[in-house]
């Protein structure tokens, strides 16, 4: 079973597309973008999934927290 929130690989302008069950939530420029979107999906301390090691959030293609283009 894959993580209910991916953020999805670093795109050719930078960001990531963040995505909730499948949905999309936005484009996340950073750490702060992320968490805001989590928040308004109802999660609790989405600053503690972000910044942690949280296997509800699956982080594809680069490095966690890198939102640029390599």
């Amino acid at each position: 079973m894959s993580a209910p929130i991916v953020v999805h690989p670093p795109q050719g302008s930078g960001g990531r597309r963040v995505t909730v069950h499948g949905e999309i939530l936005g484009l996340a420029r950073n750490d702060r973008d992320l968490i805001e979107f989590l928040r308004r999906t109802g999660l609790e301390e989405p600053d503690g999934l972000v910044l942690g090691d949280s296997p509800l959030i699956e982080w594809r293609g680069g490095r966690a927290h890198e939102y640029d283009a390599a």
